[in-house]
């Protein structure tokens, strides 16, 4: 069984020209199998939570037509995974949070669970990884990052940095990454005066934040680099950093949350984990995976349901190029 450190920052994320200092909530993840990691930097939709999707055979086909070959699942469907045989889409799958305590403690129950979800379509579905539970730990109560701006700076806070210690050989050891959510909408929101637009959404003609000899145009770059610098100062700079979710509401939050910026935000963010790696990493392209596929009707109301690019109906909200 593998491990890998999964940590999140998300709605209390924060980022000054001088200060950048993101609230990452920390769980561990179990692996059972997780194939290589893409090189070229994949890209993948988180889903489902949504009650009213499409018949699974064109869910399946509004996948392949995309060229959407990677997506997460939040806990085991399957009807989902029935559907999804053969395909050749990756996957990465969670279990429910109420089962994390008898899978920790019930080696039968684990088994059972592998041997429902997993055996009966290991030679017909790629599992990257399976996911123990969600956002576990989402209120730690502290940042996670005690240091991060400039980037280079980046250091795990007293509180997250055991955790880190304790697996940090296993993660390097073994070539497991380290998964976080990266969200620099929710930065933006929190201080917009301090914040260029254009610095979150990729669209900076120029350097807006410097470190050392390195330039930093957007925020999602800088935010991965203070990870990556951060997992240096533990003696884990081998481990690589996979965004395993990143997003814009197109609703929700009034001028913040427009169908332009959305589609602005996920359409450079595709094209930016294609093209060039970060930085402090420029010759290794980040793997991101967009939330979401679907808006999402069993989320909390206001910007949580609105982070789709298409509708249950299979009709986009708006159109990104994968």
């Amino acid at each position: 069984m593998r491990i890998v450190f999964n940590t999140t920052s998300t709605s209390k994320t924060s980022y000054k020209m001088d200060s950048f200092v993101p609230l990452i909530s920390v769980l561990c993840v179990f692996i059972i199998h997780l194939s290589s990691l893409v090189d070229g930097g994949g890209i993948g939709i988180k889903s489902l939570t949504v009650d009213n999707l499409p018949p699974l055979d064109q869910f399946v086909t509004l996948l392949k037509s995309r060229n959407i070959s990677q997506i997460r699942l939040f806990s085991p469907d399957l009807k989902i995974l029935n559907a999804l045989q053969n395909s050749e889409i990756q996957v990465i799958i969670g279990t429910f949070n109420q089962d994390i305590a008898i899978l920790a403690g019930d080696i039968n129950f684990a088994k059972a669970w592998v041997q429902t979800n997993i055996i009966p379509y290991i030679q017909t579905i790629t599992f990257r990884c399976i996911s123990i539970g969600n956002e576990v730990i989402p209120a730690v109560g502290i940042y996670a990052l005690a240091s991060s701006s400039p980037p280079l700076t980046g250091d795990f806070s007293g509180d997250v940095k055991p955790g880190i210690e304790h697996i940090k050989c296993l993660l390097a050891n073994n070539g497991f990454p380290l998964l976080i959510t990266t969200y620099p909408y929710f930065s933006y929101i929190h201080e917009p005066s301090s914040i260029q637009l254009q610095f979150v959404l990729f669209t900076s003609p120029d350097v807006v934040a410097r470190d050392e000899s390195l330039g930093y145009m957007n925020m999602f770059d800088a935010m991965v680099d203070a990870v990556y610098s951060a997992l240096e100062k533990v003696g884990a700079g081998g481990v690589e950093v996979v965004i395993y979710e990143s997003g814009w509401p197109l609703q929700g939050n009034g001028d913040f949350t427009t169908t332009e910026l959305a589609r602005t935000y996920n359409q450079n963010l595709l094209s930016h984990v294609h093209g060039s790696g970060t930085p402090k990493k420029p010759d290794k392209n980040v793997e991101a995976y967009v939330f979401a596929l679907f808006n999402e009707n069993q989320k909390d109301s206001g910007v949580e349901q609105h982070f789709g690019l298409f509708n249950p109906d299979m009709t986009e909200v708006y159109h990104v190029d994968f």
